[in-house]
């Protein structure tokens, strides 16, 4: 279920084996995982990365981003259907991104997610496509503004995985863009 999406320097496509060590290095360091309350050990890495190789089969999990030119694996961006109730019903689809931190500053993250909403709107004819952050995560949601996202004023929420011990993260802040206005942005 997981597409195959190609941009003049990405490829977005279903994890792989290969990719297991990229993915415990995103998902461990301090400074990628800045704004979750948690850093996985090797053991949960490989636990959640052995579910996303399951589930990619048969729903959209976010996708692993590779460098075109060299085929390195570089983190994730993409969409993914959301499993965040109450604050989004089953089938939300998100749009998100953890790249390593030494792929940071190359715009990938933007170009990967226009690519991801292109086939959203395009190819699956979504009516919207959401994503979210910690209200001080300024990174991420310059991202979702580059991309065409608005804030959605009124819609802050504390999400629910956030433990009471991370007070700090646990606002978040949501974005969303409709296919209307994603169709008006490209001029159609």
């Amino acid at each position: 279920m997981t597409p195959r999406i190609e941009t003049q320097r990405l490829v977005l496509r279903p994890w792989e084996e290969r990719d297991r060590d990229l993915f415990f290095e995103i998902n461990s360091d301090p400074q990628v995982m800045e704004f979750f309350p948690f850093r996985r050990t090797r053991e949960q890495a490989d636990a959640f990365f052995d579910q996303l190789m399951r589930d990619q089969r048969q729903r959209l999990v976010f996708p692993a981003a590779e460098l075109r030119d060299t085929g390195e694996c570089i983190g994730f961006c993409g969409l993914h259907e959301g499993d965040l109730a109450p604050q989004f019903p089953a089938g939300t689809i998100e749009v998100g991104w953890r790249l390593a931190a030494r792929h940071w500053g190359n715009g990938y993250a933007t170009e990967g997610a226009l690519a991801a909403l292109e086939f959203a709107f395009s190819e699956i004819d979504l009516p919207e496509v959401v994503s979210f952050a910690v209200h001080d995560n300024r990174r991420s949601t310059a991202v979702m503004e580059r991309i065409g996202m608005s804030r959605v004023m009124g819609s802050d929420f504390d999400h629910v995985k956030v433990p009471d011990t991370h007070p700090h993260l646990r606002r978040h802040v949501l974005y969303r863009l409709t296919t209307g206005e994603w169709a008006r942005k490209k001029g159609g």
